[in-house]
């Protein structure tokens, strides 16, 4: 292999392929790698840990066609210590690849690409496909992604789910403390019911680049794709059963209040600084003869907090809720006012923008309170 390449596109590139092949939890020393594919004018990247896949495209003048595979935490640091205004040249023999720029240049021992595993295919005929602008997806998945579970003994728990509903692409996860929905995409003609790792999620968001405006979502039975610019992310499912979570979400609430976001997560975050003792949990109420929505906690060793807010508001009601989960919800719901609902202490609070319906928060309560 002989090939010339930009610096700045080639750390990128690396740089995403070495998170994964550092994520590596098999025990094989050549997952630790990244195979580098040189044909045509194209250096194609690839890392893989098996459960989750990255492939990277980029342009380069090849001299000599050739394959290998190297540590890829090695050659992503060293490539992005390079001069960023250089060229890199790369060269492999005899199961050694020479990387160069200006007067930097080391050698690092490969390992033979014949080893490295096969990624699986996507059949695309087969496949259901959908195309969704880089925006709405960051913005979903992070609303989404924030009440999946870090329980790895219930699987289907860890991931997003993708499902379509009356003619729309929904994505939901839940922890069974809190659950968030989101209309993806208004219409679809295809089907598909997926539990995508949350994981392969966060290092989609990590691939987007400045100039990528659309990205193209494929599922088959078995597995995801993401096709980002010149970068894809491919992603096993996983199999199991999502909740039934419809029949969680309450359709009306008794109690509802229109709060500015800003205002009452600073309100969440004063009292959290009191309900460390109590495991986070601080008391919502609403007052309808004082026209007041307050938040509160009390620490029998510290002291206590409350603060009133003015609002409108025909019940008084109390519901007493994990403030963290209250502070996640907050810092992924980006609107100027929210729409704080419940209907007694027993149920989950409700939390959605104002004039926005493709969204909806649920925090359950925490009894005995």
């Amino acid at each position: 292999m002989e090939i010339t390449i930009i610096q700045k596109r080639l750390a990128k590139a690396l740089s995403i392929m070495s998170r994964v092949a550092l994520n590596s939890r098999t025990g094989l020393p050549i997952l630790n790698n990244v195979l580098l594919r040189a044909e045509g004018n194209q250096l194609t990247l690839t890392a893989t840990n098996l459960e989750l896949a990255t492939v990277s495209y980029l342009t380069a003048k090849v001299e000599k066609e050739g394959t290998i595979t190297v540590p890829a935490r090695l050659m992503a640091e060293f490539v992005a210590n390079l001069p960023k205004d250089d060229d890199v040249n790369i060269s492999t023999k005899d199961g050694k690849m020479t990387v160069s720029a200006g007067k930097y240049k080391s050698t690092i021992n490969g390992i033979a690409a014949d080893d490295f595993p096969e990624l699986p295919k996507i059949d695309e005929k087969k496949a259901v496909q959908f195309r969704v602008g880089v925006d709405v997806l960051k913005e979903s998945i992070n609303e989404v992604s924030v009440a999946a579970s870090n329980d790895m003994t219930r699987p289907a728990l860890t991931g997003v789910y993708f499902n379509t509903f009356d003619g729309a692409l929904y994505m939901a996860a839940t922890d069974g403390y809190r659950l968030t929905d989101k209309r993806f995409i208004d219409e679809v003609k295809s089907e598909v019911k997926a539990i995508v790792p949350a994981s392969a999620l966060q290092e989609v968001l990590r691939s987007i680049s400045d100039d990528v405006e659309e990205v193209e979502i494929m599922f088959d039975e078995t597995q995801v794709r993401f096709l980002i610019g010149d970068v894809e992310v491919m992603s096993k499912l996983i199999d199991g059963s999502f909740p039934d979570y419809r029949q969680l979400i309450p359709k009306n609430t008794e109690i509802e209040v229109e709060v500015d976001r800003n205002e009452l997560l600073r309100m969440v975050k004063v009292a959290a600084l009191f309900a460390r003792d109590s495991g986070g949990s601080v008391v919502c109420e609403t007052k309808s003869a004082e026209g007041v929505f307050s938040v509160g906690a009390v620490a029998s060793e510290l002291g206590e907090n409350k603060t009133d807010l003015k609002v409108e508001v025909d019940s008084d009601g109390k519901v007493t809720v994990n403030s963290r989960f209250l502070m996640d919800a907050l810092n992924v719901l980006l609107v100027d006012k929210i729409r704080f609902g419940f209907s007694g202490k027993l149920t989950p609070v409700v939390l959605r923008g104002v004039g926005s319906d493709n969204y909806t928060h649920l925090v359950m309560p925490l009894r005995g309170q």
